[in-house]
Order: C-alpha cells, then sequence, then structure tokens
C-alpha cells in the first residue's frame, strides 16, 4: 500500500487529499487508533526516507539492513513534488477537469483550466493570472482532437519497429560495457572512502585530530558512499532491464495511437504526461514536446523516414542515443498490456 502511494503521488495526477481518500478506499488504517488515516499522516509516509531502505540518525543518513519497499528514485521524485506543490496550484477554476493544468497558453504561459459552460458543455481557458489574454476559449472536444493527432505521430511501420529492436540489441553489449565500467570506478570511489574513514578513526584514536572534526567529515564521506552504493545499484538494474524497457516502450509507442482513442479523458491525461511534455494551445494549434524515446519514434514515422536513413536513431558509445541516459520520468513498468490498449 506504502508502494502504491509513492507511485499514485509520483504520476502528478493526485493531490495530497485525494490520495487520503484512495487510501481510505483500499483499507489502509492507522496502526495507533485503527481509524482511517488522515492527510497528515499520508504526508507522513511520503516524507518517509525509511521506505527506501535508509534512515536518518543526527542529520546523518545511514543504510538500513531491511529491505526497501521502493526505490530512492521514486522517493526523490515525490519529494520534489511535495516541494513543488505550493508554487503550482491553479490560481482560477475548479479541480475535476482532465486536461486543466496540462497545457499552458502560447500568449502568456500561464495554466489553462476546464469550466462547465450551459450545464453541459466544458470549455478550456487560459487563467489570465498575468492580465487579460487574447486566448478564446475551447471546447474540450477540440483540445482532444487535437492531442489524438499528436499521438497519431507515433504509428511505426512493422519495418521501422523491427529495425529498432534489432539495433536495440545490437546496441546491448555496448550498453552493458559502460555500466560495467562505470561500476568499477563507483566501487574503487567507495573503496577509497572507506579506507580513508578507517585511518582517520585512527587517528581520532591517537589523538591528532578531535572528534568534532572526525564526526564532520566522516558525515560527508559516509554520503558519498551511500552516493556510490545507489548509483552502482542503479546501473545494475539499467544493464538488466535496457532490452525489456526497451521493447516495451517501443511496443507502447506502436500500439499508443489506437489505444489512446479508446481511453477516457483521465486515462489519456496519464499516458499524455508519460509520452508528451511542455504542451501549448496557441490560436487554436496544439503544440507539445515528445518525451524520449517517443520524439525519435515520432521522426521516424513521418513521411520519407526509413531504416538506416537520416531519421534513424544513431549508435553512440556502442548504444542507440535515443535510449541512452533516458528521461528519469520514464517508467515503463507503470503500464501494462491488456487487449484493448495500454493501462496504467
Amino acid at each position: 500500500m506504502v508502494k502504491k502511494l509513492f507511485e499514485w503521488y509520483a504520476t502528478g495526477n493526485h493531490s495530497l487529499h485525494q490520495l487520503t481518500e484512495l487510501a481510505r478506499r483500499e483499507g489502509l488504517v492507522s496502526r495507533v487508533s485503527g481509524g482511517p488515516v488522515g492527510t497528515a499522516q499520508i504526508h507522513a509516509i511520503l516524507r518517509n526516507r525509511l521506505y527506501t531502505g535508509e534512515y536518518e540518525w543526527h542529520d546523518i543518513v545511514i543504510k538500513g539492513r531491511h529491505e526497501p519497499i521502493i526505490s530512492y528514485n521514486l522517493w526523490e521524485r515525490v519529494q520534489l513534488r511535495l516541494e513543488d506543490r505550493g508554487t503550482r496550484k491553479l490560481r482560477k477554476g475548479p479541480r475535476g477537469f482532465p486536461l486543466s493544468g496540462l497545457i499552458t497558453c502560447g500568449h502568456c504561459g500561464c495554466a489553462m483550466v476546464g469550466e462547465i459552460k450551459k450545464a453541459k458543455y466544458v470549455y478550456y481557458h487560459c487563467t489570465g493570472y498575468k492580465g487579460k489574454c487574447p486566448e478564446p476559449y475551447v471546447r474540450e472536444e477540440m483540445i482532444d482532437a487535437k492531442f489524438t493527432a499528436l499521438i497519431d505521430r507515433l504509428r511505426i511501420t512493422e519495418e521501422i519497429y523491427q529495425w529498432i529492436v534489432d539495433a536495440l540489441h545490437g546496441s546491448a553489449e555496448g550498453e552493458r560495457k559502460e555500466h560495467d565500467a562505470a561500476v568499477h570506478r563507483l566501487q574503487a570511489e567507495y573503496d577509497r572512502l572507506t579506507h580513508r574513514l578507517r585511518t582517520m578513526y585512527v587517528d581520532k584514536l591517537d589523538g591528532r585530530i578531535d572528534g568534532v572534526t572526525y564526526d564532520d567529515i566522516s558525515r560527508d564521506w559516509r554520503k558519498e558512499q551511500d552516493r556510490c552504493l545507489r548509483e552502482i545499484a542503479a546501473h545494475k538494474d539499467a544493464e538488466t532491464s535496457y532490452m525489456q524497457e526497451g521493447i516495451a516502450l517501443l511496443t507502447m509507442a506502436k500500439e499508443l495511437p489506437q489505444a489512446f482513442a479508446k481511453r477516457s479523458l483521465n486515462q489519456k491525461r496519464e499516458l499524455l504526461n508519460f509520452v508528451l511534455s511542455n504542451s501549448t494551445w496557441r490560436d487554436g494549434e496544439l503544440t507539445g514536446n515528445f518525451r524520449k524515446p517517443f520524439d525519435m519514434i515520432a521522426e521516424m514515422s513521418r513521411p520519407g523516414a526509413s531504416p538506416g536513413g537520416e531519421s534513424s536513431p544513431q549508435s553512440e558509445g556502442g548504444h542507440l542515443n535515443w535510449w541512452a541516459r533516458q528521461d528519469s520520468n520514464l517508467q515503463p513498468d507503470r503500464y501494462e498490456r491488456r487487449d484493448n490498449g495500454w493501462l496504467h
């Protein structure tokens, strides 16, 4: 349940109050009172580092012996959103409209929010927080159609699909070598810090440095060791999932246009957050940037693109440059394939 709370909040689609309601519906209760959990308790859970396998003691982060429930990256993404939530509140417009806050106005940069007109029609408009904005109201159906057309650019032929799969297989060896080199470098750095800590501890026992100096320096070195261990774990995870995630994302992109049209607006919002960034509406036109690797897939899907041509992903350092160092927001395992498309 704790893992679900972190994953839900990281999507950006739920407030703390909505998360509390979801937790109650799932049956999460307070260990102390036995009653339903409150928003403050949910907030405390999301702030608790213990679920990553670490804990804090006197401002020192210590690696615990318990099994982590969530990854450090997921915890970090949640912390960033908790710190940012006060600055991203919509200034106007009620909540509950799926596309609210997903698009910014191309005239002034404010958020586009939903509003009901004539008791049944949903229109979106600029909040006008920076002053009067010339962008007119627009029907929800029109924005939905523009997003559908944008996602439709991800249609790829079977030939291009197979070409990228083959290229992924060919680049996996180069990716493995790169991860091995990084792990070796990080392990050497970790061992060097261990040696320094032992030497400095002897100096402390012999009176060559005082206890305060020892505590300050050792705290910093242990933080560096924790960083090394996290990066080593990330490289090992990336090495094992490189092929699986690459093909999963590619398959998802191949089937996304057909599945997208069948989804509800709430489900479309999740997929749009996953695939697009910086969506802007101006004078009736929608623009958006595809996240990696969907940007390269969209480029290869345009008319005239062909395997091995200028639009094809080029090999760089032994792996495909559209997949290497992928966007940390991409989480292919957040979606699963069903008969009628991809669902969270």
